[in-house]
């Protein structure tokens, strides 16, 4: 029987061969040197053999056969370390070991690249092969780091000098390779980690902290600081590479114990250990409450009824015999259900996992805490702005894994700036000296990241990595967020005010954008599960995010953001050139339309309870409780964190209605109090205890107001849930009806037809289909009026059949000739849309005939063709359509054409007056300052449409006095200047009569209405008025001197004697002495001062409204001045007595008052009334207290 490998063999044996010749070739150690080891003859060229079976073999075929060979070979160690080790630093500079040096490096680099396992790309040979070499690179990293006799990393570096101390622009292509490779080197050994599955007790020497010594001891930090600095000026290519060694140099490394010195690193050690030893002390005490006894041997079962109906569930187990609670519990347990969970897509590329927690020992922390330090002061802006612009002009050399250690890097340097930056205050606090000696440094040594474009930058690589789902990605973006605004935080108090300035700029920039808003917000509702890291990120992002947006708003009321909201646009075809035509492809395109969804920026101000509540979220809420849930592992600040959001949802936001779910109390209540709940001597196990019992309180006095709530606590809560608990009635929502859109019409003044040409000319390119459809439309229609119209003609001209008697004929009624409206009915879905929503089509439906009946919003209004179109008019206008849609026009004017497109524009309402300098109204559109103040002031009457009868027969007696007047001026001899003088001093008086004018219907004192004592005083006020009005009327319906209204009907007294009135200025006289006597004290509550100065009627009382009419039109300027004693004796004589009835059912007095029309212009004359004979009106008046 032969072995399997003999059949089936690992590496091809001819392969094997080959590759085993050139290594014994190579060289090796000889008894006649002392143990040295001497190169072979041809050692030069076994080497460049050696690297092509690797490039030829290895890489081109996906193998690994070479590499395995050469790892069995022990070419690493026994071969290429000991050629390195040759050339010691106290020999002098030879070119052939000077290229054998190179030619070795040129090996070493392949052979320690990393291996990652990729389930897509692995064949069977690297299944095979992989696990070997992984452990073969470990080895070799030792041997590197940890060689006998020999430093060979600074021997690398020695082999790479000559080209790196050459100016970067005499560089020649080879020196940039060896810069490169000899960086490759020094990345390849900081990543190769020991395997997984590896053997026990080799970790340590090929540890983070083995390597960064062996990096110092060998000047490799050096020389990273040195390119590190340089980019940009020396070094163009090289920025991610030394960014690569960087990542594998600090990921995972805590940074507050970094900056520590040894008596603090000791205490916090010790206080670790003393937390770890209560820990375990807790653990014990809760174990040994349960803990088995000798009796447990025998086991324990027992059964639990679970229900009235006899349901039964049995346990097992000793402790469950405690008490109840522990039984209940365990039960709770069998039933849970742990899903299966997915196995991660790389969880296998843990060499890029930057939240492991690396530890250092204390040589190594020192180490590099001098390493970040001068980095920090050095070389961090060079570095990460050359990396910025690599990234944002794409460069090759930069890879996806290149962009996450840019971030990582910027927040872990960002981080220990802080950290250094508070030490140093610490220390400064503890010794006086060094705080009087002290000047505040400022952040321009980290400036480079605090700029506009690495904010644009970070937020395009969160938001991809976030669209993609690439969870590390986002994480790194998250953390480097994180760290921006607490360095952001940090300047503000600085003391510096430059930086303070400064500050609040950055702040501004980021808070102003609102998708970083919502991109927290659903970095936060997103999380499923990505793993611890992950969620601790997130959680603190939101935390730090929510805290500093709160104390920059407080800060800044008017805070502005820019939000953007999703519009649609249609892309417009081009204008058509002359003569120019497509082909069948490019019409087919054209005649798409095109919708492209855009975004569109608009400002509005920041509220931050309204944009803090997008957090209160069930989603949100839940990310945090996931988080709880490790409250044991958590930290003092992971806590403080937890707990302030708990408090925001609950207190701060008043919606403690979102943690009133079982799971959820259920976890407070075993924090506090247990089983294995939070250590009482935490520092915030304090307030953990009051809020969860806050909580709790509220919780019972929920329960209390809403009973329907305990159902609800099994449940996640939804926005509509939440409103019904908190309020105790549903939501009201409204849904919004869909508007038709704005009509349109065409400009300037063309016949029907050509407006159908403009708006077939605008449809003709994409909307083609809404053409045809109303043309086939409007043929049925024609065809369909035509034998209406055919019917009707054939009616009309049958003979009149013989009727039995000649009233028969008369009476037969002709056919009726009014055509019926044709109704339209859309033949698709997509044309009773566009019937509804396009306003182009809707203008050609109309310029066509076509009528829409029912509501302007109505969506499913009916389209009819009325009954006035006749069959020619029809077919006239599908004529019309034709012959614009086969030779359409799509530019109008000779000089400067327009767009087809460019002659449309809204339609303007009926109520809406165009302005006198709109571009298309008539005129030149210039408007004197007077006419636009006359036309915003309020007309004379106040702010009304209507205009009284009585004012146009005023405005007409005033225009005959004027005619008259100006008669007079002729006749006197009045020149031009002295009448325009006039008029223009009339004209001004009345504009500033009317500027006074206010409108009591729209401006009230609304203060008036809740005044109770006001209106008692008011109410007391009207009613004494009312009193003494009555006693006035019951003195003048006596005496015969009032002249009122009957049933709201004008009543216009007329001059008994003939003789002519007196002029207005003894009028006014009058009226000021009554004013001052204190006989009228209020237009509307006193009787008229025409019914005081003018004589009773002297004729009885009538009720026609017809010869009402007559007179009613008539104004009375002034009333008549007639001697009341003369005429005492007719006056009672004329007056008729009201009929009881009429005075029972008219028993209560209204107002009365008759309008002052009299003339303001002082040249005027009062006019007189006309001589008629008119009944005289007596008035009934209402005493009630309705206006």
């Amino acid at each position: 029987m032969e072995w399997e490998e003999s059949s089936n063999p690992t590496v091809d044996p001819e392969v094997r061969a080959y590759v085993y010749s050139l290594v014994s070739a190579l060289g090796g150690r000889g008894a006649n040197e002392d143990g040295r080891y001497v190169l072979g003859d041809e050692a030069l060229a076994c080497l460049k053999d050696l690297k092509k079976w690797l490039n030829l073999y290895d890489q081109k075929a996906n193998r690994l056969d070479v590499a395995r060979c050469l790892a069995e070979a022990n070419l690493v160690k026994g071969d290429l370390l000991e050629i390195l080790a040759v050339w010691s630093e106290a020999a002098p500079e030879s070119r052939l070991k000077s290229k054998i040096a190179l030619a070795c490096i040129e090996l070493l680099v392949p052979l320690t690249w990393p291996m990652e396992k990729n389930d897509m790309q692995m064949t069977v040979n690297h299944h095979r092969h992989v696990p070997y070499l992984q452990l073969a690179q470990a080895a070799y990293k030792r041997a590197i780091l940890e060689h006998e006799s020999a430093t060979i990393l600074r021997t690398a570096v020695r082999t790479g000098l000559p080209s790196i101390a050459l100016p970067m622009g005499e560089r020649t292509s080879r020196d940039e390779g060896i810069i490169r490779l000899l960086l490759y080197l020094f990345r390849n050994v900081a990543k190769i980690a020991h395997p997984q599955n590896g053997p026990i007790g080799d970790e340590e020497e090929v540890s983070r902290s083995a390597t960064i010594e062996a990096f110092h001891r060998q000047d490799v930090l050096a020389l990273l600081l040195t390119i590190s600095s340089n980019i940009g000026e020396d070094f163009n290519t090289q920025d991610t590479v030394v960014m690569e060694v960087l990542f594998h140099l600090v990921k995972g490394v805590e940074i507050e114990r970094l900056f520590m010195d040894k008596k603090q690193l000791s205490d916090k050690n010790s206080d670790e250990l003393k937390s770890l030893l209560a820990q375990e002390a807790n653990m014990h005490r809760s174990y040994a409450k349960n803990a088995p006894t000798r009796h447990n041997r025998f086991g324990t079962m027992i059964w639990v009824q679970r229900d009235e109906a006899g349901r039964h569930s049995t346990v097992s187990g000793q402790d469950i015999l405690k008490d109840g609670q522990k039984t209940l519990s365990k039960m709770d347990q069998t039933k849970k259900w742990n899903k299966p969970k997915q196995r991660s897509k790389d969880d296998d590329s843990t060499l890029d996992r930057f939240d492991m927690p690396v530890p250092l020992t204390e040589s190594a922390r020192i180490h590099l805490r001098s390493f970040v330090e001068e980095f920090l002061d050095s070389s961090f802006n060079p570095l990460f702005n050359h990396t910025r612009r690599a990234i944002e002009r794409e460069a090759d050399r930069v890879l996806n894994a290149h962009k996450l250690q840019c971030f990582y890097l910027v927040s872990w340097f960002l981080e220990a700036e802080r950290v250094r930056r508070r030490l140093q205050a610490d220390r400064r606090k503890k010794d006086k000296k060094l705080d009087e000696t002290f000047e505040p440094d400022s952040f321009g040594l980290i400036a480079t990241v605090l700029t506009q474009e690495f904010f644009v930058l970070l937020n395009r690589f969160t938001q991809n990595a976030l669209d993609l789902k690439l969870w590390r990605e986002v994480q790194a973006g998250m953390r480097c967020f994180t760290q921006i605004l607490l360095v952001v935080q940090d300047m503000a108090d600085s003391a510096l005010e430059e930086d303070q300035e400064i500050a609040e700029n950055i702040q501004n920039r980021i808070f102003y954008e609102e998708t970083t808003h919502d991109r927290i917000i659903a970095i936060l509702r997103g999380y499923k599960d990505q793993g611890f890291g992950y969620l601790d990120t997130c959680t603190e992002l939101a935390h730090v995010f929510l805290r500093i947006l709160e104390r920059y708003s407080r800060e800044n009321a008017d805070l502005q953001i820019r939000s953007k909201r999703r519009a649609r646009k249609t892309e417009k075809a081009e204008a058509k050139k002359a003569g120019q035509e497509d082909d069948d492809e490019d019409q087919v395109s054209e005649m798409e339309d095109i919708r492209e969804a855009e975004r569109v920026s608009k400002e509005r101000r920041f509220d931050f309870m309204r944009f803090s509540t997008k957090f209160m979220t069930q989603t949100c809420i839940n990310t945090f409780v996931t988080f709880v849930r490790f409250y044991n592992d958590l930290s003092t600040e992971q806590l403080k964190r937890a707990h302030r959001f708990f408090y925001r949802v609950a207190f701060k936001q008043d919606q403690s209605v979102m943690l009133f779910r079982l799971d959820i109390i259920t976890l407070f209540n075993k924090i506090i109090k247990g089983p294995e709940g939070l250590d009482p001597k935490s520092p915030v196990y304090g307030e953990w205890d009051e809020l969860v019992r806050q909580i709790i309180r509220k919780l019972a006095k929920k329960l209390g107001q809403r009973p329907e709530l305990a159902v609800e606590l099994l449940f996640s809560k939804i926005p509509s849930t939440t409103f019904y608990l908190e309020y105790g009635y549903e939501k009201q929502t409204t849904t919004s009806q869909p508007r038709a859109p704005a009509a349109l019409e065409v400009r300037g003044s063309m016949t029907q037809e050509e407006q159908i040409g403009v708006v077939v000319a605008i449809l003709y390119d994409n909307q083609m289909d809404h053409i045809q459809w109303v043309t086939k439309t409007l043929s049925i229609a024609a065809d369909e009026r035509q034998c209406w119209e055919a019917e009707i003609a054939a009616r009309q001209s049958e003979p009149t059949s013989q009727s039995r008697n000649e009233g028969e004929r008369s009476s037969a009624q002709p056919p009726t000739s009014k055509a019926p409206s044709i109704v339209i009915t859309p033949p698709s879905e997509e044309i009773r849309i566009a019937m509804f929503k396009d306003a182009k089509m809707r203008l050609l439906m109309t310029l066509s005939g076509f009528e829409r009946l029912g509501d302007e919003d109505d969506p499913n209004a009916t389209w009819v063709i009325p009954t006035p179109l006749t069959s020619n008019q029809l077919r006239h206008t599908l004529n019309v359509i034709e012959q614009h849609r086969q030779d359409p026009k799509f530019q109008y004017g000779e000089e400067d054409p327009i767009p087809a497109e460019d002659m449309l524009r809204r339609k303007p309402s009926g109520n809406q007056r165009r302005a006198d300098y709109d571009d298309d109204s008539e005129g030149d559109g210039i408007v004197s300052d007077g006419q636009g103040e006359e036309e915003f002031l309020f007309p004379a009457g106040g702010p009304t449409n209507t205009v009284d009868p009585r004012e146009k027969a005023l405005l007409a007696l005033k225009n005959k006095r004027r005619k008259r007047q100006s008669r007079d001026d002729e006749e006197t001899g009045l020149d031009d200047e002295t009448r325009e003088a006039r008029r223009k001093a009339r004209a001004e008086a009345d504009l500033e009569r009317r500027r006074g004018i206010k409108s009591a219907q729209f401006v009230r004192d609304s203060d008036d209405e809740s005044d109770e004592e006001r209106d008692q005083d008011f109410f007391a006020r009207e009613a004494a008025r009312r009193k003494g009005q009555k006693e006035r009327v019951a003195e003048a319906l006596r005496a015969g001197r009032v002249v009122g209204r009957i049933e709201g009907q004008n009543v216009k007294p007329t001059v008994l004697d003939g003789k002519k009135r007196k002029n207005s200025e003894v009028e006014d006289r009058e009226v000021k002495k009554m004013r001052a006597s204190g006989e009228i004290s209020d237009v509307d509550d006193a009787i008229s001062i025409d019914d005081r100065l003018s004589p009773a009627p002297m004729h009885s009382v009538s009720a026609s409204s017809d010869e009402n009419e007559e007179y009613e039109d008539t104004p009375l300027s002034s009333p008549p001045h007639v001697a009341q004693k003369k005429h005492s004796g007719a006056l009672e004589a004329s007056v008729s007595p009201l009929p009881s009835s009429q005075s029972e059912s008219g028993g209560k007095l209204s107002k009365l008052a008759l309008e002052d029309q009299v003339g303001r212009d002082e040249d005027e004359e009062g006019p007189v009334a006309a001589r008629g004979r008119r009944r005289p009106r007596v008035a009934v008046f209402d005493d009630s207290d309705d206006d």
